[in-house]
């Protein structure tokens, strides 16, 4: 099997698997970072039986110093993922509009709380829409699920840790935000530009395109070629831990499931004006 197979699931096969007895949950977490919130999308259209799960809200805490999309409080998202379903060592499929950041965020989070089954709906809702699958807009009144929040199951970084591997010989922290955003020149939404010492540049879109991986050999060389080796101790960071949560999210598809998740990530960095910023592009040599 494939290591991918337990990581991204194809819309066809997703659709034989919804026919079977004891179906995977299905979280719709569509999601923007500005424009209308995705629970609109949902009441418009979704796959049927999927229940829509707020990334702000429920799988995330309030915004504030330690970030945007800080970790949520255990107790409160176990009460979110059991009222959506979410039932102990069941499969759980996640899926966004289509650019995968919110789904992988849902995949994180799930996983971070110690839930393992849970797959990414590779491309989202227009993947389904493309294959010509049935949308429906019947809300479910899900049976209320069991499922036991372990927090720790995936790596974190939090600021020093993240400076520390930053700075480390033997280690390299992404910063996958656009490169102007990284090298300083613009900052649409934190009130501070640059980028964390010593952090990489890697764009999401140069692993990632339109909520969709390349192969994993095409992934592993990116990766490389950024500086990420077999051992060496990689974590990633963005503007707020969403589109980071996707590096993360590709990082294990190339075979790198040690990877650490800044989750804070340049949200939490700004808030304290003590920590130092950098401008200007990735060093070489």
């Amino acid at each position: 099997m494939p290591a991918s197979d337990d990581l991204i699931v194809e819309a066809g096969r997703l659709a034989v698997e919804l026919g079977q007895a004891d179906p995977p949950t299905l979280l719709d977490v569509r999601w923007r970072l500005v424009g209308p919130p995705g629970r609109e999308d949902y009441a418009a259209g979704h796959l049927p039986g999927a229940v829509f799960v707020d990334l702000d809200t429920a799988l995330c805490g309030p915004p504030g110093p330690a970030g945007r999309h800080p970790l949520p409080d255990p107790a409160a998202l176990q009460a979110a993922l059991r009222a959506a379903g979410v039932r102990a060592g069941h499969p759980v499929v996640v899926y966004d509009g289509g650019d995968g950041m919110a789904a992988a965020r849902a995949w994180w989070t799930l996983r971070w709380a110690g839930h393992r089954p849970v797959r990414l709906l590779h491309g989202g809702f227009p993947a389904w829409q493309a294959a010509g699958l049935p949308v429906s807009t019947t809300v479910p009144t899900p049976r209320r699920g069991d499922v036991e929040v372990r927090p720790g199951a995936l790596p974190v970084l939090d600021a020093a840790e993240a400076a520390r591997l930053a700075a480390a010989d033997d280690g390299v922290l992404l910063d996958v935000r656009a490169a102007p955003r990284y090298r300083g020149e613009t900052e649409p939404i934190d009130p501070v530009a640059g980028h964390v010492p010593g952090a990489v540049n890697l764009p999401a879109g140069e692993y990632v395109a339109e909520g969709r991986f390349p192969a994993v050999e095409a992934l592993r060389e990116r990766f490389a070629a950024a500086g990420v080796g077999e051992d060496r101790p990689v974590g990633a960071y963005c503007g707020s831990g969403v589109t980071a949560a996707q590096a993360v999210f590709a990082l294990h598809l190339a075979g790198r499931p040690d990877a650490a998740l800044y989750v804070g990530s340049w949200s939490n960095w700004v808030a304290d004006p003590d920590r130092p910023v950098a401008t200007g592009p990735t060093p070489t040599g």
